[in-house]
């Protein structure tokens, strides 16, 4: 690794801002800890992040670089972050490609090309040509969150490869950046570029046919200064072929032209269920006369690490494992354009499924959304393998081997075998039908023995891949593990491979210390630095530790939730993620001491921009929960400094908000103006400016709970949000609920601490937590529903309060209360059947995925039809919209998936108080609750 000085980094920075540096140059310690990490055991801090915003800045960049003082930097560039071996983990300066340069430069869609920025996300991509017919094809399972970039490094590949090919095969050209300018593939070479060329191609010539002596030929081939394809039989020198599956060795690529694959008409996909893995793997080769796109399959431990965490049920019940039952599962996808051919090919399929031993049950699909959400429980595995309790945990070190897929059942009894010798447990899944197995077997990573059996076992797993004729990396990519390369390769083949290097990369300053070198040691599996593995027990940021970089969080999509904060800055540090390993570096830095004013201050600020939506503590594989393991800093850093005037006038508004409820007619005429007052000194703005008032009648005090409730009756439980704000919500619930034939009451509101809990004052948590316990267990005496409407405070119940030790009684949300109901009386019908749009507020879609099919099924029971698309966050989460230094950030949330539903000409519908309160204030439209709406269009049966 190439160390760069504290003062080197001030005056890189400099040098790159005099020089015209377009991008973004940043030292934060917050976003170096986060790109320290990626998908694997390994953390390398870097000096200096760069992300830059057009392929000029790459020049410049590199330009810079040759200067004197800084001969000696490494250079790495970073896509998604996804690298399961170290890839993008280096010293020196850090490329962020994702964050800008992530733009569709060109597509024509005659002849089947695109081309790319590296940073551009595959699915993003993929949405973007998707109506022209045409798609790229290497579908891996972080397609959310990978870039092409990326993938061209590692030379991804994933399901369907038999028929699609790797990311290698389906690359067309590249242009990379060098000091002296770009050097673009289709393009005529630069004189400047001729003399670089040339020595590239003797060394590649002089190693070509040892390079091809020693490389399987297999579908999933070796990759990575690919000297056999690079030098082709017919002559010509086609140097870019050398920098597919490099890693950034060779240089950093610019931009890149793939070559895309027509989207067939028809898919079908079987699911089939076996007794056992040994079944299902033995499955693959007999499956393969039907000509399938893709054979996947996955183990018994992922299975029950995907039933444990609630995934399962998206599978048809018929495919379900009864209660101890153990299954394996097999993924069938079958492409085709003529539906009569599918369908042949899928009933040869099946046929030869029933003719298998142990295959329990199969089941088939057709229908796209379905198929995409059965091929998300195979997807969603394999960052489930990372939640396993205990200190040990799989790990992704051997696990993308590949070998003739014939040889797969020797093959996996030698692997299993190595696994026994060193008492280790496993999970497995891959792509079998080009004998690619993913194997992770479980370690401590702090502990010593567990750090020697990472090396023996991979050492031992190396060694069976040639015994087998296979590769020890099939589709992740090399990383650390290019320590093994030499070996591999032979001597004379690397010797060319290091001529290449030398050509291309005469300082050695390219992502150094990776897959080849010249003048240094390469990274070895042991000797580069570990990640810490776990906290000590019961510490309240262990889940920090255990994020293992996964980074599903890091997903492009507008409607998916987490993580809103990333959604619209790109800025890895504003993720769950990037905040996990920010969180860890400090915790860790408490103890030693080092920089500890300087981590903190970088922590409340990458800490300040996370809207506390909840979406990493359900979304995220690992449980990432960002909002609690704030709290639990705030509660640090606050018992050691004071709090700022804003928060304890926040904190106090909380705390005595029945005071303000009791006073609400006095109070209401002077509201408007308490309201602007109060905006100024907490620093918010659009608070609200009239305060609810609700006939006496309905409301239930303490003392109304020791008399007994007339039959029918509901009572609704809400926090002081909208019990002293959104009268309007209060009456549309009550109306609604007696439009069905309850006899709605609101219980006398206490505040639960949402916002003492987001401030980390959880002392004052506790305390208010307990009152509202007390509450609610004299409530459930009168045996009465007890029933929440606002979706933030009850998730809170269910989340905050249990993580917190205080009991309650069931409290349901007011769609889980009507669905209940529905199994036994019938609900009035609606007088019209206008259609109904219905926003979820995203901390409940997240906590409680069947919110939307919920309210459909209680829609539906009225006869109304309803709608519910799915959207990200709105931008407000609680008080974080209302605060002066997030308007920005709120409303590019707001825009990038709600603002397109203002539009539709539709009853509009949301769940969430602070939801209807920004699309009121940013989108000039009033939502009702949903409970409203019926209300509206009831009438009596006849």
């Amino acid at each position: 690794m190439l160390d760069i000085e504290v003062d080197q980094v001030a005056a890189l920075a400099l040098a790159l801002k005099e020089a015209g540096f377009g991008g973004v140059i940043d030292d934060d310690s917050a976003l170096r800890a986060a790109m320290s990490t990626d998908n694997s055991v390994y953390q390398i801090t870097p000096d200096l992040i760069v992300a830059p915003r057009t392929a000029d800045d790459l020049v410049v960049l590199l330009r810079v670089l040759e200067k004197p003082p800084f001969k000696s930097v490494a250079v790495t560039a970073r896509g998604g972050g996804t690298g399961t071996n170290g890839q993008a983990l280096n010293r020196g300066v850090v490329v962020d490609m994702r964050r800008f340069m992530n733009r569709l430069l060109a597509l024509d869609e005659r002849e089947g090309w695109a081309e790319v920025e590296p940073g551009i996300v595959l699915d993003d991509l993929n949405a973007q040509i998707r109506h022209s017919g045409w798609f790229f094809a290497p579908e891996t399972s972080t397609s959310t969150r990978c870039t092409i970039g990326g993938m061209v490094s590692t030379d991804a590949s994933g399901k369907g490869s038999r028929i699609y090919g790797k990311t290698s095969d389906n690359i067309l050209g590249l242009e990379i950046a060098q000091p002296h300018g770009l050097l673009d593939s289709m393009e005529p070479t630069p004189d400047w570029a001729r003399p670089m060329l040339a020595d590239a191609e003797a060394a590649a010539r002089q190693g070509r046919q040892a390079f091809i002596d020693n490389t399987p030929r297999l579908n999933r081939r070796f990759t990575g200064y690919d000297l056999e394809r690079a030098c082709p039989d017919a002559g010509g020198f086609e140097w870019w072929r050398l920098f597919l599956g490099a890693e950034g060795t060779l240089g950093v690529v610019s931009r890149i032209r793939v070559k895309l694959c027509r989207i067939e008409r028809e898919k079908r996909l079987v699911v089939a269920a076996f007794s056992s893995f040994r079944e299902a793997l033995a499955a693959a080769t007999p499956l393969l006369a039907a000509e399938p796109t893709a054979v996947e399959v996955m183990d018994e431990t992922v299975q029950a690490l995907a039933d444990g965490a609630g995934i399962l049920h998206r599978l048809p019940r018929s495919l379900r494992a009864a209660e101890g039952q153990r299954i394996a599962y097999v993924f069938i996808e079958v492409n085709g354009d003529e539906a009569s051919a599918l369908d042949a090919r899928v009933a040869r399929c099946r046929q030869i499924l029933a003719a298998l031993p142990g295959m329990v049950a199969d089941y088939l699909s057709s229908d796209l959304s379905e198929i995409r959400e059965l091929w998300a429980v195979r997807s969603a595995g394999v960052g489930l393998l990372g939640k396993v309790e205990g200190a040990a945990r799989p790990v992704a070190f051997v696990e993308d081997t590949v070998v003739p897929p014939e040889s797969l059942p020797a093959f996996l009894d030698d692997f299993l075998a190595v696994l026994s010798r060193n008492g280790l447990g496993f999970g497995i899944y891959g792509h079998v039908d080009v004998g690619c197995l993913h194997i992770r077997p479980a370690l401590n990573l702090d502990d010593a023995g567990d750090r020697s059996r990472l090396v023996a076992v991979s050492d031992a797993v190396f060694e069976l891949t040639r015994k087998h004729g296979g590769i020890f990396w099939g589709e992740h990519g090399k990383g650390v593990r290019g320590a093994y390369l030499r070996d591999w390769i032979g001597a004379e083949a690397y010797r060319a491979l290091q001529g290449v290097k030398a050509a291309f990369d005469p300082n050695g300053r390219f992502n150094p210390g990776k897959l080849v070198s010249n003048d240094r040691p390469i990274m070895g599996i042991a000797s580069t630095p570990f990640r810490a593995f776990n906290a000590p027990e019961g510490d309240p940021l262990s889940n920090a530790f255990r994020c293992n970089g996964n980074a599903q969080c890091l997903s492009y999509a507008a409607t998916t939730p987490m993580c809103p904060s990333f959604k619209v800055t790109a800025d890895v540090r504003q993720s769950p993620k990037g905040r996990a390993d920010a969180l860890r570096a400090w915790h860790q830095a408490r103890v030693s001491g080092a920089d500890l004013a300087q981590r903190e201050d970088d922590l409340l600020a990458a800490l300040d921009t996370c809207l506390g939506c909840k979406a990493c503590s359900s979304s995220c594989p690992v449980q990432v929960d960002i909002p609690s393991m704030r709290s639990a800093f705030y509660t640090d850093y606050f018992s050691r400094n004071a709090r700022s005037l804003r928060d304890r006038l926040i904190l106090w508004a909380e705390r005595y908000s029945p005071v303000t409820q009791r006073l609400v007619p006095v109070l209401a005429p002077l509201w408007p103006a308490a309201s602007r007052i109060g905006g100024l000194l907490t620093g918010t703005v659009d608070l609200p400016r009239h305060l609810a008032r609700v006939p006496r009648e309905l409301w239930l005090d303490e003392g109304d709970l020791a008399q007994p409730l007339p039959p029918r009756t509901v009572i609704l439980v809400q926090d002081w949000f909208t019990a002293l704000f959104d009268g309007e919500v209060q009456r549309d619930v009550v109306a609604g609920l007696t439009a069905l034939g309850y006899r709605p009451r609101l219980l006398r509101m206490r505040p639960a601490g949402k916002a003492a809990h987001a401030a980390g004052d959880l002392a004052g948590f506790k305390q208010l937590g307990g009152r509202v316990s007390d509450l609610l267990h004299k409530a459930q005496a009168t045996e009465a529903p007890l029933v929440a409407f606002e979706p933030a405070f009850g998730m809170m119940l269910r989340q905050e309060y249990v993580k917190a030790g205080i009991s309650l009684p069931k409290v349901q949300m007011v769609q889980e209360f009507l669905a209940d109901e529905l199994a036994h009386r019938r609900f009035p019908q609606a007088a019209s059947a206008a259609p109904v749009t219905l926003l979820s507020h995203c901390t409940e879609a997240t906590a409680s995925p069947q919110t939307a099919a919920l309210w459909r099924h209680v829609f539906e029971a009225v006869g109304v039809a309803v709608q519910t698309p799915s959207t990200g966050c709105c931008g407000m989460a609680g008080l974080f919209g209302h605060q002066k230094r997030h308007q920005v950030m709120s409303r590019k949330l707001f825009d990038l998936s709600w603002q397109e539903h203002l539009e539709e000409e539709t009853l509009l519908t949301a769940t969430g108080f602070s939801c209807r309160c920004q699309t009121k204030r940013l989108g000039g439209r009033v939502p009702r609750h949903p409970l409203g709406i019926i209300a509206d269009c009831m009438i009596a049966i006849r």
